[in-house]
């Protein structure tokens, strides 16, 4: 049975979501608090897990990257030297499967191959696809900053698990708990209407400011690039930039 934050949360925030990429047939389904118990199939989760191909949105098409540093709702917290010469900035949803394949794929070497090594820093954004998405985001807001990166690796790492779980309501909690909360400290994270506020201004903003339409959607220094990309792919971007 879910907590009452759980039941306020999902009643108070139905994301309606007309995406491409991770987001229609390829994410997890807007829920309701009626609708939050449907779970998904063996066939639907074998499909949800291919990843969709990287694509530049349109050939040399970027945005300001002043702008897009430009602190916004939540601060970020990002990963890698602050002078890097290279940012990389990721828009995912953590129900996302092609955002999972790229955290459990790529995003390792990345950060052992660029963000370890100074070449780049990288900033990961929130941009929820559905409820239990905001939820998990909410949950990482909650913990301290050093907590913020494990709490996303971990949730991407049990995605299977979640998009498994019969009840997700249950398998929230539970991933709460494992993370460090407490039935209360969960409680009062997810009934914090600044917080859900503030992730969902992140999510507007991406969406109205930078063009974000799916997830995973990277920005290599301000040039846009959408799906779940190889670490071949990364390179092929990322070198000629360091060479320059």
């Amino acid at each position: 049975m879910k907590s009452s934050a759980l039941t306020t949360l999902f009643a108070a925030c139905v994301i309606a979501v007309g995406l491409a990429g991770c987001s229609e047939e390829q994410s997890s389904t807007p829920v309701s608090d009626n609708a939050a118990q449907t779970s998904s199939s063996s066939e639907e989760g074998a499909e949800r897990s291919t990843p969709a191909p990287a694509t530049q949105a349109t050939p040399g098409q970027s945005v300001d990257l002043k702008e897009l540093l430009e602190p916004g709702p939540l601060p970020d917290i990002a990963l890698g030297r602050e002078d890097a010469p290279i940012t990389v900035v990721e828009y995912a949803s953590l129900t996302c499967p092609h955002c999972a394949t790229f955290h459990n794929g790529t995003y390792p070497a990345l950060k052992q191959k660029y963000v370890d090594s100074g070449k780049v820093r990288f900033i990961f954004r929130e941009f929820p696809l559905d409820n239990y998405a905001t939820a998990g985001f909410m949950m990482a807001r909650c913990a301290e900053p050093s907590k913020y990166h494990p709490i996303i690796d971990a949730f991407f790492a049990q995605q299977r698990a979640f998009l498994d779980a019969s009840d997700p309501f249950a398998w929230l909690q539970d991933f709460g708990k494992q993370v460090g909360f407490t039935q209360e400290s969960l409680d009062a994270c997810l009934s914090n209407q600044q917080l859900l506020d503030s992730v969902m201004a992140v999510r507007q903003r991406a969406s109205e400011k930078f063009g974000v339409s799916s997830t995973p959607s990277f920005f290599i220094n301000g040039k846009i690039y959408r799906g779940a990309m190889s670490i071949e792919d990364l390179s092929k971007d990322i070198d000629p930039l360091l060479k320059g």
